[in-house]
């Protein structure tokens, strides 16, 4: 079925109302889910709220977390996220280091002791909407991705975005897992039971796996055996790049912010202590480096010559990072977002146990 997105923003509301979050810290983690699932990402968007739940039984979560400022300098901050869901803390370093830039030209915002923060490119848009340059790295927690040659997942999906604002076009965004696919794209698979792409995920043997419920059941069996492949999927030169562009984002959002390295975690830490995931923030201020609009003028012009080149075939024209997210976000604004029978009745289960109205009808 689909559901109109104003309704499942009101889902969300009800739920993470239910679990004790202020109305502040709600709507903007209402927000960012909501804007996920509108531009196409379900493995981030209302889906998450399973996941979610699972870690407010553990006792990992924060519901009343607050965002605070613990280092800072003109152009740097440290902000711890208390423990709490990570969309708020996101939205908040977000903003501050465009607040930063925007003075001093250019800025870098941490984060460490938070949660899942959902799709990267929300807060990279965030960024390009306010006239910046911006780009974000995370740790995860999540142990899902077999390195290149190796048999057992030792790092998560570790995703990047990027944004930079244009003029006449839509900002340039990238978006992306370091990783084939998504851990929890893997799980909007399965919701759907539909079979995964070749090249997703392997075995211990290093055998494709394409059943999306066993493939949910081997990474969530801890056994440590196969996992996700990286960007470029099995064996190559360019899955070796993608390992280490996630080594990169651990090391950028993890390593520097004091976040936890999932595989240490596990060794070091008790089953109700946070996850401590770490992100990172960077925002860039095009006129530090042009004169105003000279950036984005020039934006304008890379990328209408990337729409303009011929492509192989006349139905499907040339893309540009964002395009897709752009049309589906269109198209579901219309349409709905689909929400599969196997999730809506997770959604009606966890609203039956916190005693929030169910209102996907």
């Amino acid at each position: 079925m689909n559901i109109t997105h104003d309704r499942i923003h009101q889902q969300i509301l009800n739920i993470l109302h239910a679990w004790g979050m202020a109305d502040d810290l709600a709507k903007t983690t209402a927000d960012a889910m909501v804007e996920t699932d509108l531009m196409g990402v379900d493995s981030h968007g209302i889906s998450m709220l399973m996941a979610y739940e699972t870690r407010k039984i553990e006792g990992k979560l924060n519901l009343k977390a607050k965002p605070t400022i613990i280092r800072e300098s003109p152009c740097t901050a440290l902000v711890d996220g208390q423990a709490g869901l990570g969309h708020p803390v996101s939205a908040f370093a977000m903003n501050l280091a465009v607040d930063k830039a925007l003075k001093v030209g250019i800025a870098a915002v941490g984060v460490r002791n938070s949660h899942h923060f959902g799709a990267t490119g929300v807060y990279a848009r965030i960024a390009s909407r306010r006239g910046v340059i911006g780009m974000i790295t995370s740790a995860t927690r999540g142990i899902t991705m077999v390195p290149t040659r190796g048999k057992i997942p030792v790092l998560g999906t570790n995703p990047i975005a990027f944004a930079a604002p244009a003029k006449r076009n839509r900002p340039f965004t990238l978006d992306m897992a370091t990783t084939t696919s998504a851990a929890n794209k893997v799980k909007v698979y399965d919701l759907n039971n539909k079979k995964l792409p070749e090249g997703w995920v392997i075995d211990g043997e290093g055998n494709i796996v394409t059943d999306s419920r066993k493939a949910i059941e081997m990474m969530h069996d801890g056994s440590k055996s196969g996992g996700l492949t990286p960007v470029g999927s099995v064996e190559s030169t360019a899955s070796y790049k993608g390992y280490g562009l996630a080594m990169m984002a651990h090391i950028l959002g993890g390593t520097l912010m004091g976040g936890s390295f999932s595989p240490i975690r596990e060794r070091t830490q008790g089953d109700k202590d946070p996850d401590n995931i770490g992100h990172f923030f960077l925002a860039i201020d095009p006129k530090a480096f042009r004169d105003e609009g000279e950036f984005e003028k020039d934006l304008d012009e890379v990328i209408d010559i990337l729409h303009a080149t011929p492509p192989l075939d006349p139905s499907r024209p040339v893309l540009v990072a964002g395009d897709p997210e752009a049309a589906e976000r269109e198209r579901r604004l219309k349409n709905g977002i689909p929400i599969p029978e196997k999730l809506d009745k997770h959604i009606r289960d966890i609203c039956g146990r916190c005693g929030a109205a169910y209102v996907l009808t």
